[in-house]
């Protein structure tokens, strides 16, 4: 009888495991077809089931991080409100949710990010590099307020006035030096900010930078 018993709380006990795991699967590909539809209250559904918000796709990326990558804005901003979130995860890439909403000229998010303790500076690329490339100095000008390293350096030693220079805005070009971005360094391939503008075609702004170079060079 004590055996029989036995085998019928094993039997049990597979059957809720069995139960869990399928319902898990099933909570995961939900959780990425949202991300990808951007259809927040499937996800604000699964959250409040108990869902981990820092669930990896396949390719080891972070809902949060992959939302952003697609532009599922909606779903990133239902992820990042998640206490549950962690802020600092990376992608392979190296890159966090305040990077990718910074490059995503998602000023509200970042807004939010910040307001949640969401790491400014960190060793090699920064999310300021990432505001520089950004359509618009609305992220840039955050990040800069929240104490954000003007002349960081990526592993490569390139600043995020190169990356305005090349990528960027001319008002975020304007707002970096304004704040102290230094003209005059250099990355590993000796190439100034001017040199990252003058690359791809951007005269104008390669002009302005050498004048601004030849007024701060040392006499």
């Amino acid at each position: 009888m004590k055996k029989r018993r036995n085998y019928f709380q094993l039997f049990f006990y597979l059957i809720v495991l069995i139960g869990f795991q399928s319902v898990h699967a099933g909570s995961y590909e939900d959780f990425f077809t949202a991300i990808k539809r951007d259809h927040r209250n499937t996800v604000d559904d699964l959250l409040k089931r108990g869902f981990d918000p820092n669930t990896l796709d396949e390719q080891g990326q972070p809902g949060v991080i992959l939302a952003l990558r697609l532009e599922s804005f909606a779903v990133a901003d239902a992820l990042i409100a998640s206490q549950a979130l962690n802020l600092e995860a990376t992608n392979p890439a190296g890159e966090t949710a305040l990077m990718l909403a910074s490059l995503r000229a998602q000023p509200k998010l970042v807004e939010r990010l910040l307001k949640r303790g969401a790491a400014v500076n960190r060793p090699g690329w920064s999310a300021l590099h990432y505001a520089a490339t950004a359509p618009d100095e609305e992220a840039l000008r955050l990040l800069l307020d929240r104490g954000a390293a003007v002349n960081a350096r990526s592993p490569n030693g390139t600043t995020p006035l190169m990356m305005a220079a090349q990528y960027g805005t001319s008002d975020s070009v304007e707002r970096l030096i304004a704040r102290g971005a230094d003209v005059n360094l250099r990355s590993d391939l000796e190439l100034t900010a001017a040199d990252f503008a003058r690359r791809v075609g951007r005269d104008r702004t390669a002009t302005a930078l050498t004048l601004r170079m030849r007024k701060t060079a040392p006499r």
